[in-house]
C-alpha cells in the first residue's frame, strides 16, 4: 500500500464519504417513517371527510349546514358525523397559545385548535380517557371572525401532561385564543393529532396537542366529519356526496377517506425515502466497485509477489488473508474518518435544517456495514490471486 498509496487513499476517502452520507441518510429516513406512522388517535378506517364549497352567498348558512348534517347522520351505514373547522392531516388549520393565567406574555404551549359539538368524539372515536365530551347546551354556532364564547375544553393528553405534569388537568382553567376568560378542562382524550403533518418546521414541537371546543362552524364551505360502520367506507362516501349534491347542485363536493388522506399527506416523505434508499446503495455499489477494481489491478501488478510467496509455501487462504487484510486496513481507517465526518454532518445539518441528532449507534453501525461491504468485495479478486499457479505466476513477472 506504501507503493499504491494514492489509490488506497482515494477508497478511505470514497469510504469515509459514503459512510458520512449514509449514517446522515440512515437518520432522516427513520425519522420521516417514524413520523408517518404516527397514530392520530382516530378510527382511520372508518372515517372520511366532506368538504363542500357553496357557490354563492346563503342567509340560512345554519339551517342549511344542519340540515346536512342530519341527512349525514341519517345514511345507513353511518355511525356520528360533525361540522368542524380542521381535521388531520389537512396541512394547516387553526393553532393557538395556551396559557394558565390570564394576560400572560410568554405562552405555556401551543396547540392546534378543533371546533367540535357533542357528536364530536363519538365522530373521531377518540379515546377519552378522563372527564367527559361535550352536551348539546355548551355547543355554540360560530361564524368566521366571532369571538369565542365557549367556557370548556378536551384537550389531549400530551398537552395535559405539558401543561400539568402532576397529571392534575382535568377541571383546571385555561386560556387561548388571546381570551381573559377562562375555560375549564372537562375532557383528556389520549390522542388526536394535529392537521399539520411536516416533519420540522415549528408545528412539528406541538404536533399531538390540540384542543377541541364546543363550536359548531357555520360557513359556506362546511368540513364534514363521517365516521361509518366496519367495512361500509367506500359505499357511504358515494352516497354521502349524492345526498349533498342532491340538496343543493350549486356547490362543489369532495371526499376524502383518512387513509388517503394520510397517504396525499406523506407522500413527499417516502419519495424522499425512496430517493435516499437510492442514492445509498447506489453509493454501497460504487464503493465496492471501487475495492473491487483496487484490488483487481493490486493482484494484476503482484502476480510475481503472489508466485514467490506460494513458492515459499503460503497457502490460498494465506493470500486471501492477505488482501482481506489490506483491505480490512483501509475500511478501517476510512470509517474511522467517516465516523467524524458523519458526526459533524450531522451537527450542521440540525442547526441548519432542523433535522433530528443523529444517535452516535448509527454512524457506527454505518462503519460496520462498510466494512463488511469490503471485506466481501475484497474476496473475489483475493480468490482469484489465490487460483494463480506459482509457476504462472513468476514467469509473468
Amino acid at each position: 500500500m506504501r507503493r499504491n498509496k494514492y489509490g488506497a487513499l482515494l477508497i478511505a476517502i470514497q469510504m469515509a464519504v459514503t459512510l458520512a452520507f449514509i449514517a446522515n441518510s440512515f437518520a432522516l429516513i427513520e425519522q420521516r417513517l417514524a413520523w408517518s406512522a404516527r397514530p392520530t388517535g382516530l378510527d382511520e378506517d372508518n372515517i372520511f371527510v366532506i368538504r363542500s364549497s357553496n357557490l354563492g352567498q346563503h342567509a340560512d348558512v345554519a339551517a342549511r349546514v344542519d340540515a346536512d348534517l342530519q341527512g349525514l347522520r341519517s345514511l345507513d351505514g353511518v355511525v356520528d358525523a360533525y361540522v368542524t373547522n380542521d381535521y388531520p392531516f389537512q396541512g394547516g388549520g387553526w393553532s393557538e397559545s395556551v396559557n394558565l393565567t390570564a394576560d400572560q406574555k410568554i405562552a405555556n404551549a401551543e396547540t392546534a385548535h378543533y371546533f367540535g359539538d357533542d357528536h364530536a368524539l363519538n365522530t373521531l372515536g377518540v379515546k377519552l380517557i378522563a372527564g367527559r365530551g361535550f352536551t348539546p347546551d355548551e355547543v355554540a354556532l360560530r361564524k368566521d371572525g366571532d369571538p369565542p364564547t365557549t367556557h370548556v375544553y378536551i384537550i389531549t393528553k400530551a398537552l395535559a401532561d405539558k401543561l400539568f405534569p402532576a397529571g392534575d388537568a382535568l377541571g383546571k382553567s385555561l386560556y387561548i385564543e388571546d381570551s381573559a376568560r377562562a375555560s375549564q378542562v372537562i375532557g383528556i382524550v389520549e390522542r388526536l393529532q394535529g392537521p399539520y403533518f411536516a416533519a420540522t418546521g415549528p408545528f412539528s414541537t406541538f404536533a399531538d396537542h390540540s384542543v377541541l371546543t364546543p363550536d359548531r362552524p357555520i360557513s359556506e364551505f362546511p368540513r364534514f366529519m363521517v365516521r361509518t360502520q366496519p367495512k361500509r367506507l367506500a359505499d357511504v362516501m358515494k352516497r354521502a356526496e349524492q345526498l349533498l349534491l342532491n340538496a343543493d347542485a350549486d356547490r362543489i363536493v369532495k371526499t376524502q377517506s383518512m387513509a388517503q388522506l394520510r397517504i396525499d399527506a406523506y407522500r413527499g416523505n417516502h419519495g424522499l425515502v425512496v430517493l435516499l434508499v437510492s442514492v445509498c446503495v447506489a453509493l454501497l455499489v460504487v464503493t465496492a466497485f471501487g475495492i473491487i477494481g483496487l484490488t483487481s489491478y493490486w493482484v494484476t501488478v503482484r502476480r510475481q509477489q503472489i508466485g514467490i510467496r506460494r513458492a515459499l509455501g503460503a497457502t490460498r487462504l494465506n493470500i486471501v488473508r492477505y488482501f482481506q487484510t489490506e483491505n480490512l486496513m483501509i475500511a478501517a481507517a476510512g470509517s474511522a474518518s467517516g465516523v467524524a465526518l458523519a458526526i459533524v454532518l450531522n451537527v450542521w445539518m440540525v442547526s441548519s435544517f432542523e433535522m433530528v441528532p443523529m444517535q452516535d449507534s448509527r454512524a457506527l453501525a454505518g462503519a460496520l456495514l462498510l466494512v463488511l461491504l469490503g471485506q466481501l468485495a475484497v474476496f473475489w479478486p483475493a480468490r482469484r490471486a489465490a487460483s494463480i499457479p506459482p509457476a504462472l505466476a513468476t514467469r509473468g513477472g
